[in-house]
């Protein structure tokens, strides 16, 4: 019997879901029959991604979400239970970047990436396990995905602080799925690593190579970004909402510990 990618009756967690892969990611599950808890640290932009799930017939509901807090894990892990009444899918999406040399990286700098793209990745997995886990609020286990990135596998120019963070979300991913499928938790854990993805976070890394001397113009640093890859085109998040689905389907039951690359061939090479 094939499995499907229809993620009906579970409730699913969505960070950054305000605009670009998060917000792909949390359309694609609500429109394969989730429930999808989309939070944002813009209220405003993840409000947006509710009212368009709505508007497609699916189920949603917004929520603050400053991934550095470990209380705002702990209310948006309680909100989604009461909600819905469950809690079966976290994807860690939330995230920034910024392209400095690493002579010119401040360490509050590095610690602000760290926090944001690593430590809250670590928040949620944690509130995920413990709510989905035998015995926790949820208890009937569940699918994580954490979004790292192609910066967790290769090193990139000006990007050492971000590939640092995507470097280590990919390998505690890792971790954390061995632990969760030895303990007979019924928790899978993935990591997924886009390359050059349509966001707004890519069209600020192009902006800021032009102000730091790096492409003389836009379009250079675009050209920049596009030589890496074996494809000739820019992804887009919905690309990488499909890989997401998938890992949180039970298409996916199988999989553990893995990481699913989707790049455009930028790895390839």
């Amino acid at each position: 019997m094939k499995a499907s990618l229809r993620v009906d009756g579970k409730v699913a967690v969505v960070t950054g879901a305000g605009s670009g892969i998060g917000a792909a990611c949390a359309r694609a599950l609500a429109s394969h029959g989730a429930a999808v808890v989309a939070t944002d640290i813009d209220t405003a932009s993840v409000a947006a991604t509710v009212e368009a799930i709505g508007r497609d017939g699916g189920r949603a509901l917004a929520l603050a979400l400053d991934v550095t807090r470990e209380q705002d894990w702990q209310r948006v892990a309680a909100e989604a239970i009461a909600e819905f009444g469950g809690f079966d899918i976290l994807v860690n999406n939330a995230g920034i970047a910024f392209v400095r040399t690493v002579v010119d990286t401040s360490f509050d700098e590095w610690r602000r990436v760290q926090a944001v793209n690593l430590d809250g990745v670590f928040l949620g997995t944690r509130a995920a396990v413990a709510a989905m886990r035998p015995g926790g609020a949820a208890g009937r286990g569940g699918a994580i995905v954490n979004l790292s990135s192609v910066g967790g596998i290769i090193g990139a120019e000006g990007l050492s602080a971000y590939c640092a963070s995507k470097g280590g979300v990919r390998v505690f991913s890792k971790s954390v799925a061995v632990e969760c499928g030895r303990a007979g938790w019924g928790i899978r854990v993935n990591s997924v690593h886009p390359g050059n993805t349509d966001t707004p976070m890519l069209h600020q890394e192009f902006a800021e190579r032009v102000e730091k001397g790096l492409s003389a113009d836009l379009e250079a640093a675009r050209r920049y970004y596009m030589d890496m890859q074996a494809l000739r085109e820019i992804g887009k998040p919905e690309d990488v909402a499909s890989a997401v689905l998938f890992l949180a389907s039970d298409a996916a039951s199988f999989i553990t510990g893995a990481e699913l690359v989707v790049d455009g061939g930028l790895t390839a090479r």
